[in-house]
């Protein structure tokens, strides 16, 4: 067994009873396609040492940050429920389980479901993806998708809000925010260095929950100094019918930023028209360009963030998509993929 092999069978395995209609023979059948990929790489693995301290759902301190981002996962049609994308999303945890060093934590940003609000599906559907982030130890932190409220991208949910409090919007906050501790689907993370050298917090943004409240929280939020500042929000800046995001791009740009974690489209991205958002969408939901995968995240020695793709059968990083940036966003030194 090759090390694209040896990756998928680490992702894969207990995969029955948590694969929706999947088992063993389908990531047999997935490894032997795997194998015969030309240029496949082998399995990514982080570089660098593998840090100590823990990260909790209220934050954690750390020797060093590593962590990985996974985007949106849903059904194809809306409360196909027996369609739930387990198949890809189950493994991508396993995966970033199986990674050495095991990353701290993982974002989610966005878009769990695809369902009506009038079948009652979005419950089993955040059922199916709890199971499937179970493969994953540490802690996942999720933004809110326009999928959480509506479904429309310019949809608003919440209290006194346009859309008032679904059933999406509650299952959300009820399956996947109570169990860390948050009660509103705006929250900041923090997550410090041991030995004080930096300092970090992750800043989720609800641009589907937006309020004149979320508005005064988020430019305190921003305000409060660290080193390293990752906000996550679903929609990309260019979504601007999504009601936050132009005002919190607005307030973004008042203050400092290392990156801004997206998804809402379904593949990967980092480009020079945007050079502090990196979009990551591709967790099983119906693919728009690109293939299915999660992005890793760790401080290098120069005290630069490393942004790595890795595939999800091969596990092999997509060398174009690799690059570092400084703690402000500037571009960062020039370092190898990670395999």
């Amino acid at each position: 067994m090759g090390c694209a092999c040896a990756f998928l069978a680490t992702a894969c395995s207990g995969a029955s009873g948590v694969l929706a209609g999947a088992g063993s023979e389908d990531c047999d059948a997935a490894c032997d396609a795997t194998a015969r990929t030309p240029g496949s790489r082998g399995r990514f693995q982080v570089p660098g040492p593998a840090p100590t301290g823990s990260v909790t759902s209220a934050g954690g301190r750390v020797s060093r940050l590593v962590f990985a981002v996974v985007g949106d996962t849903r059904p194809a049609t809306e409360d196909d429920t027996s369609g739930y994308p387990s198949q890809v999303i189950a493994p991508i945890y396993g995966a970033i389980e199986a990674l050495r060093p095991r990353p701290q934590f993982v974002v989610a940003t966005g878009d769990y479901v695809f369902a009506s609000g009038r079948g009652g599906q979005a419950l089993p559907q955040l059922a199916l993806y709890r199971a499937a982030r179970s493969r994953f130890s540490g802690p996942v932190f999720p933004a809110l998708g326009n999928h959480e409220c509506t479904g429309a991208t310019a949809s608003n949910c919440g209290s006194g809000a346009p859309d008032g409090v679904t059933a999406n919007y509650s299952a959300f906050l009820d399956t996947m925010l109570a169990p860390l501790g948050q009660a509103l689907p705006y929250y900041a993370i923090r997550v410090d260095d041991i030995d004080g050298r930096w300092t970090a917090k992750l800043v989720f943004v609800a641009a589907n929950a937006w309020s004149a409240e979320q508005e005064a929280w988020l430019d305190a939020a921003l305000a409060v100094p660290t080193t390293y500042t990752f906000v996550v929000r679903h929609e990309p800046a260019s979504a601007t019918v999504a009601p936050g995001v132009v005002p919190s791009e607005r307030i973004m740009a008042q203050h400092p930023y290392t990156l801004a974690l997206v998804g809402h489209t379904h593949t990967y991205r980092h480009g020079p028209d945007a050079p502090r958002e990196v979009l990551v969408g591709n967790g099983g939901a119906p693919l728009t360009a690109k293939s299915y995968g999660f992005a890793v995240m760790a401080l290098t020695q120069d005290a630069s963030v490393a942004v790595d793709m890795i595939d999800w059968q091969t596990g092999a990083t997509d060398a174009a998509f690799h690059f570092t940036v400084q703690p402000d966003g500037s571009p960062g030194g020039v370092t190898a993929p990670g395999n």
